[in-house]
């Protein structure tokens, strides 16, 4: 992977945040394809940026007026010349965020105008419950990175 690339695929991702920060679904939805999927923490699925933009307007306005993102990528891995997965950690908050809680896998390709985002999938992480799972069968911890 090129700097180039690498640095390109960073700053989608802050656009992303960016748009997010400042309530504006429009700029939001310009961050994916135009057949992206985004699969939310709770389950909602969304299609085209268009729809991710209009849905997250709406959130931007009511339940999610005034709330920060914070995303911190963990790791960019490419797979061929125009595609790659990013892992990141994030939360969304209102004020600063106790703990980043959810963890988010973005694949995104590149296409004639730059990078955007093609899919995307939330987790929301549960340390306890994986506590639980490392404790009783270990097989089930992953390597350390």
């Amino acid at each position: 992977m090129t700097t180039d690339d690498t640095t390109a695929i960073r700053a989608l991702i802050e656009r992303s945040q960016d748009a997010w920060n400042r309530g504006d679904g429009t700029a939001y939805g310009a961050c994916f394809t135009a057949d992206a999927t985004d699969v939310t923490y709770v389950g909602t699925v969304y299609h085209g940026g268009d729809e991710i933009g209009r849905a997250h307007q709406a959130l931007f306005d009511s339940f999610l007026k005034g709330s920060r993102l914070s995303v911190d990528i963990l790791e960019i891995r490419r797979y061929g010349a125009d595609t790659a997965v990013v892992l990141t950690r994030g939360e969304s908050s209102k004020g600063e965020p106790k703990k980043l809680g959810k963890l988010a896998t973005y694949t995104v390709v590149r296409g004639t105008c730059g990078w955007h985002i093609a899919a995307v999938q939330k987790t929301q992480h549960k340390p306890v419950m994986e506590a639980v799972s490392f404790t009783f069968q270990p097989a089930t911890r992953p390597a350390a990175r």
